[in-house]
Order: C-alpha cells, then sequence, then structure tokens
C-alpha cells in the first residue's frame, strides 16, 4: 500500500496502539501496567524514523501513568560502539523524553541470556547444530513447503548442554556450531522454524570486551530483555510482526522457567504489537546505506544537515516542537504507506514562524544607489523582531545611501504583475522608506553592477504621507553596515521522492548534486552576533540556522533550515 500524506490535518484522534493499551488497563492486564522501551541497536546515529518510535514509547507511556526505558540493544558487537550509544542518549533528551533511572544494556543481561540457553537444552527445547549457513538456509526451505530437520535435531540433552559450554569455552571456530530452538520445522512462517538462539563470535564487544566470543541473536536476546525489565508493551515495526510467534515462545518458556518479573502480586508478561514505519520521500531510512553516504564521504559526517539523522537535523535548525508535531500528526497505523517530506517542513515552518526572531540579509546582492540621499549620511529604523509575538520587540537597522538588495527583486524589462524594483516603478524598503528606479549602470556583458534611484525623504518607515498605494515591499542590508558571511543553501539530498524504488539503479544515482551550495551573504550587523544554533528568519527568504559546528561568536556561518515555502512541488510539476 501507497499512500502520501501531503497536507497537515487537525486534532488527533486515539489510535490503534492507544486503543489496544486502554483496554489492557482496563481488563487489569499486568495489574493495569503501562512499561514501554525504546531499543535501539547502537550502530548507528538516529533518524527521523526512530523519532517516530520514540514518540510512540514514550508517549504511550505518558499518556497511561507509566514509564519508558531507554535500553542499548546491543548483540551484534561487530557494528555497535560506544559514540552511538552516547549520540542515542543526547538525541532522545533533545526531543524532550527522560527515561529517568530506567536506562539499560543488553549486554548486562548476557549471563542471564545463557543461563536461559542451557536451561532450553535441558529441556528439550535447543540443539547444537553443525549445520552450515548455506546448509541451514537449505534445510529451512520455503513457507510454502515443510522444512527438512537437522541431523542435530535429535541430540540429548546432555550432549546438547555439553557443547554449548565448549562453544562458550572458545573451543569451536566463529560459525561452525550454533544454539537453535527446536519448535516446529512444517511452520507457515519461517521464522518458527528452528530459529538460530546464539552463534559463535570473536569479536570484541564495546561494553562487554573479550568476555564473550558466543553472543545471543536478537529474536531471543529481545524478548527476554523486555520480561527481565518488566515491560508491558513492547513496540515495534510492522517488520517484527512476524517474529512475534518466537517473541511468545520465549516468554513462554521464561514463564515455564519462572523468570518472569512479578510486581505487585501481578506477573508481568510483555506483549509485541506492531505498527507501520515511517517512509518518507526523498529519503533513506537505512542505517546501513547512510553509513555508506559518511563512509564514502558523500556527505560531511552523521551530522551534515543533508542527512535525515535527527543531529543532521538539529545541525540545519529544525526544533525538537516540530518533529513531535509531525509525529503526531502522521498518527499511527497498522499499514505502510508514504508520507510526503512537504509534511515534515511544513511543521517546521509554522514552529519557525512563531519563534525565530527576523533579521534582514542578501544572498544575491545588487547594489543600489539612493542618489537623492546625502552622502555620509546614516540613521537608524525600527525593525520587529518577530510580529507574531507581540511581546518579541524591536531592533535597530542601519541605514545609508548605499543599499544591497536581492538581484531578482529587480528587473529592467518588469513582468505583468512584477511588484518590486524596476525603472519608474516605486517600492517600499522594508521599514525604511520609498524607492524609486531612474537608471541602471550595466558591465561589458550587460550585466547590472547597479541601480539607481531617489527616496521619498517624507515616506520614513515605508509609510506613503499622501496615502498613494505602494504594492511591493523588498529587504535591503546597508552596504557600509553589511556583513558578509559564509551562507551554506541546504537543500533535499536525493533528486527523486523514492531512491530505492528502482532496483536497476543505485541510490546514489539519485543524489541531488545540488544539495548543498555555499554562498556568500550579506547581512545586517546584529547577525554578526548569532550565537551557536540560533535560528532567524531571513525576512523573504527562508530560515537559517548559525551552525553549530562551525559557528563562533563574531563569525557565524548560516544553514538554510527550509525556505519559507516549499518550492518542489513545482519542480516536482516539470
Amino acid at each position: 500500500m501507497s499512500e502520501t500524506k501531503t497536507a497537515p490535518e487537525s486534532g488527533t484522534s486515539r489510535h490503534f496502539v492507544s486503543q489496544l493499551i486502554a483496554d489492557d488497563v482496563a481488563a487489569a492486564r499486568n495489574g493495569g501496567a503501562v512499561v514501554t522501551r525504546f531499543p535501539p541497536e547502537p550502530n548507528g546515529y538516529l533518524h527521523i524514523g526512530h523519532a517516530k518510535a520514540i514518540t510512540i514509547d514514550f508517549g504511550m507511556a505518558k499518556e497511561f501513568g507509566g514509564r519508558c526505558h531507554l535500553r542499548m540493544d546491543d548483540t551484534n558487537p561487530a557494528k555497535e560502539s560506544d559514540e552511538y550509544v552516547e549520540s542515542i542518549k543526547t538525541d532522545v533528551r533533545w526531543l524532550g523524553y527522560d527515561w529517568g533511572d530506567n536506562f539499560y544494556y543488553s549486554a548486562n543481561l548476557f549471563e542471564q541470556m545463557y543461563a536461559m540457553a542451557e536451561e532450553l537444552c535441558r529441556r528439550g527445547h535447543a540443539y547444537v547444530c553443525e549445520l552450515t549457513q548455506e546448509q541451514w538456509k537449505e534445510y529451512r526451505g520455503i513457507p510454502t513447503l515443510p522444512g527438512r530437520a537437522s541431523p542435530f535435531r535429535d541430540r540429548t540433552p546432555e550432549e546438547n548442554l555439553a557443547l554449548l559450554r565448549r562453544m562458550r569455552a572458545g573451543e569451536f571456530a566463529d560459525g561452525t556450531l550454533c544454539l537453535r530452538a527446536k519448535i516446529d520445522m512444517a511452520s507457515p512462517n519461517i521464522h518458527f522454524r528452528d530459529p538460530v538462539l546464539y552463534r559463535i563470535m570473536r569479536v570484541a564487544h564495546y561494553h562487554t570486551h573479550d568476555r564473550w566470543c558466543i553472543y545471543p541473536m536478537y529474536d531471543f536476546a529481545h524478548p527476554i530483555e523486555d520480561a527481565l525489565e518488566g515491560i508491558t508493551h513492547s513496540l515495534c515495526t510492522l517488520e517484527f510482526e512476524v517474529h512475534r510467534p518466537l517473541y511468545d515462545w520465549v516468554i513462554d518458556r521464561m514463564d515455564e522457567m519462572g523468570l518472569l518479573v512479578v510486581r505487585e502480586g501481578h506477573k508481568i508478561r510483555p506483549i509485541q504489537r506492531e505498527f507501520a514505519r515511517l517512509s518518507l520521500t526523498y529519503t533513506i531510512m537505512s542505517k546501513r546505506l547512510l553509513l555508506q553516504l559518511v563512509q564514502e564521504k558523500r556527505v560531511a559526517g552523521w551530522d551534515d544537515p543533508r542527512m535525515p539523522t535527527i543531529c543532521g537535523l538539529r545541525r540545519r535548525g529544525y526544533t525538537p516542537e516540530a518533529i513531535r508535531e509531525f509525529c503526531e500528526r502522521i498518527g499511527v497505523s497498522k499499514y505502510n504507506s508514504e508520507t510526503d517530506v512537504a509534511l515534515l517542513e511544513y511543521c517546521l515552518r509554522d514552529h519557525l514562524n512563531k519563534i525565530a526572531v527576523r533579521r534582514m540579509a542578501v544572498l544575491d546582492p545588487v547594489k543600489v544607489v539612493i542618489d537623492n540621499y546625502p552622502e555620509g549620511q546614516e540613521e537608524t529604523f525600527e525593525a520587529q523582531n518577530n510580529p507574531e509575538d507581540p511581546n518579541a520587540g524591536t531592533h535597530p537597522v542601519p541605514f545609508s545611501r548605499e543599499l544591497y538588495i536581492e538581484r531578482d527583486d529587480f528587473m529592467e524589462v518588469p513582468a505583468k504583475k512584477f511588484f518590486r524594483l524596476a525603472p519608474g516603478q516605486e517600492v517600499r524598503l522594508r521599514y525604511a522608506c520609498l524607492l524609486t528606479c531612474t537608471q541602471v549602470e550595466k558591465d561589458d556583458t550587460g550585466r547590472i553592477t547597479v541601480i539607481h534611484g531617489t527616496y521619498d525623504p517624507h515616506s520614513r518607515g515605508g509609510h506613503a504621507p499622501d496615502g498613494r498605494k505602494v504594492k511591493g515591499t523588498i529587504h535591503w542590508v546597508s552596504v557600509r553596515h553589511a556583513q558578509p558571511v559564509p551562507v551554506r543553501l541546504y537543500d533535499r539530498l536525493f533528486t527523486v521522492p523514492a531512491p530505492l524504488a528502482d532496483e536497476s539503479k543505485s541510490f546514489l544515482d539519485f543524489l541531488n548534486p545540488n544539495a548543498l551550495q555555499t554562498i556568500t551573504g550579506y547581512v545586517e550587523p546584529a547577525l554578526a552576533a548569532a550565537a551557536p544554533g540560533e535560528r532567524f528568519q531571513f525576512e523573504r527568504i527562508g530560515y537559517f540556522c548559525a551552525d553549530t559546528r562551525d559557528s563562533v561568536p563574531g563569525a557565524p556561518v548560516f544553514n538554510r533550515t527550509v525556505t519559507l515555502r516549499d518550492s518542489w512541488s513545482k519542480v516536482a510539476a516539470q
């Protein structure tokens, strides 16, 4: 199913996950407690797709007066690191969520997981298998036909226990033996056909170091972690729906062994529920592919503002409020669909419009000389900090005889309904005065280099003294006071809505060559003091943020966060 959401929706209603939890609470399941968890694998930086999961996991806990744990599901040491752990903590906090004292590593439960593996061997629920990975896949078969039993499936509990202990002791080479659950080789669910529980892998773990040479599989470790933490609702995305029978199988075995948590007289049995993951146009959500972009230096790191990572969005100038609002608007569904990135940008504009301070900047300058303004004279005008906020106040903007304006705010031969500056045409200089173009200067190529004009001395603040109508208003920066600053014009990372849809091509073929352009902009003096991370609306241009990595007070580097309107809708229609 493919369904694109393109317009913001107003209002919210209880979604199906919320209703399921409400039903469980009403039925006093698990004593009516609600404990959720956000369990990322620390093998990369979180992205916008994780933000949806975070808002659901923490949001459900808050809605029902429970708590949400933050857990590192670190069962694959080949790809995990402390760097990723710290980045995950930072991102979750920045989004506005707090796990309190409930932070966990899966690795801290490896001993309990191994003890359970031994008990499964004793009870005849698991066996050590010597099939190679290729043979194992062959024996497992296809969903429409039963698989074949491993020739090692009927080993005695004593043999399996002895071999498992030798695996742990490091007596066997990587990949030679594995521990498998003994379930049902004829199950139509291929994940239920004697799945692997443990594999041999001599890789140092970032948290447990060289203590282990065998590691549990995610499908075995995850329900154990949930059960031992007392999780009541294990919320995950739809791709784990086919794994739910194995999840329940592990929980059943733990129940038989008396390993489930008892809280206030109630045995806590986790239940898994699935929801659709976020799919966003012009974006990829695979950590593996995002890592490829980083490793191949196609971007400048995980926090490159072109990346859909939370740290990249933060550096670009996104706000946590906008991301949370976006996640609220897209809702929670049982069906996979595609969301238009324009909705995310809408939520961002809507929030920045309320909070961003207004300043004037010119990114493609052409000089204007006001011939009837006294040479050497300068004055200041009061400019609004934010018209959306009545308490935001004003700030002074210097004005002089020579100004910069945007080149596309002038047309020598104006098109119909072009209300900006043109020969003989009057415009309002924002906050300052009324200006009429009288003539232009050009270079040898015919490019306009200077625009000459005259101003109305009686139009201070841009008000016509005789009440005449002036339709056009443009922004400006005084040449004498303009501060040159680097400005990075970021755009969407890919040129097509679905960069992974065409299997005959690589997603790299659709990288947008214009996703980053660096120019020199000219800004009013107040912007020179911008602090790293501070957000602004450059009037009539877009929203910008002082880069948190490369800016220093007095020498900002500005990143374009988002344009004032969605210009891609027109591009896509061409």
